[in-house]
């Protein structure tokens, strides 16, 4: 089965391109947001994220874009069958398209029956940090093993929803792209002996300043221990090797009471020049359903048929928090980074969170236990 991709020299097994390993749940996979800088009160709520999956064992490939607008998350979703062409970056009316590799990208968006169209495009502001590879393991099943680049960017570009366009340019964000192995399409009917109840805590909170990008994340299993963790400050222009990485880096949240979504989250860095700390300030959650996370339908990978495009509208206060599939948010957040002699730098950026099953840091000591 030749395609596009054969006529490049990217093979990783002795297979076309179009066959991905022997994992059925291999994927590959975008993700950008994007939100309006620092200091712009007038755009300060403005916010929009895509994702876009391929699925080769499945044959299938989804996209999603999301606009939040007024208390509103507006989400186009789109799937189709992937005709084991991996090469093509479109799904319905979402593509995207790869200007530069590793610098710059191109997200379109034309879906007029939907109300929703879009011509963004995405400049890396130094090369992305390589995230350390998530293995996670269910007795002798492979849950996840993933490889993870994340950039952060500014935008340029535009967004129409409903008719009332807005522009994007000089918007801050993030991308990633990722891919491997981890859970995706339909759920395998046959679990892994012995039942285990369900545990993961995952906290990612890309941040854009005016000069630079600094980006954590952690897993941590239920006694909250990390399993993956990394911390890197990235001045703009900087290449891989002039990356400032941090190994001694803890986070503490904030939880809401009566939600595992958090009120406020502060990042400690320490090494022989002091401490620092980036606190983030949560304006509003952006809810990762919309780009097909956790969805009941939507779910990444999930079969639709050839082409089948759909629009969904949540008022954000509307959702019921302790809901599973409203547990995974982005939070839009104000971010201050302060330096071991007390200077601040305002900055914006987003406090991922998903946190399921038991973690002790946080009392959490059942599968959906609230916050007190």
């Amino acid at each position: 089965m030749l395609t596009k991709g054969d006529d490049f020299p990217i093979h990783q097994t002795p297979e076309p391109i179009a066959y991905a390993g022997t994992d059925r749940n291999f994927y590959d996979r975008y993700f950008f947001n994007g939100y309006a800088p620092a200091g712009e009160a007038g755009r300060a709520d403005a916010f929009f994220a895509c994702a876009f999956g391929v699925y080769p064992h499945l044959n299938v490939a989804d996209a999603a874009f999301v606009v939040v607008r007024d208390g509103v998350e507006t989400a186009l979703h789109a799937s189709r069958h992937l005709n084991m062409e991996r090469m093509d970056l479109q799904v319905g009316p979402v593509a995207i398209e790869v200007l530069e590799p590793l610098q710059r990208l191109r997200v379109s968006v034309d879906a007029p029956e939907q109300g929703l169209r879009a011509e963004l495009i995405f400049d890396g502001r130094a090369f992305p940090i390589e995230e350390p590879r998530f293995i996670r393991r269910q007795g002798p099943r492979t849950l996840m093993d993933v490889t993870r680049l994340t950039q952060n960017g500014r935008w340029t570009g535009w967004i129409e929803l409903d008719g009332r366009r807005e522009s994007a340019d000089g918007f801050w964000g993030t991308r990633d792209r990722s891919w491997g192995v981890r859970p995706i399409g339909a759920r395998d009917p046959q679990e892994t002996p012995p039942a285990a109840p369900p545990q993961f805590y995952w906290i990612w909170a890309p941040a854009s300043f005016e000069s630079g990008s600094f980006f954590f994340h952690v897993n941590e299993d239920a006694a909250g221990r990390a399993w993956n963790k990394r911390a890197v400050w990235v001045r703009d222009g900087a290449s891989a090797s002039a990356q400032d990485h941090n190994d001694d880096a803890t986070v503490n949240v904030q939880w809401r009471s009566g939600t595992r979504h958090a009120d406020g989250a502060r990042v400690t860095l320490r090494d022989e020049g002091g401490e620092r700390v980036i606190s983030y300030r949560p304006r509003y959650e952006f809810f990762m359903l919309g780009l097909g996370y956790g969805h009941p339908k939507w779910g990444h990978g999930m079969l639709h048929g050839p082409l089948t495009v759909e629009r969904e509208d949540f008022r954000l206060a509307d959702l019921d928090r302790r809901l599973p599939q409203h547990l995974h948010v982005q939070a839009l957040c104000e971010v201050t980074y302060r330096d071991p002699s007390g200077r601040e730098l305002a900055g914006r950026g987003v406090l991922e969170q998903l946190v399921i099953g038991p973690h002790a840091p946080s009392g959490f000591t059942d599968v959906l236990d609230m916050a007190r």
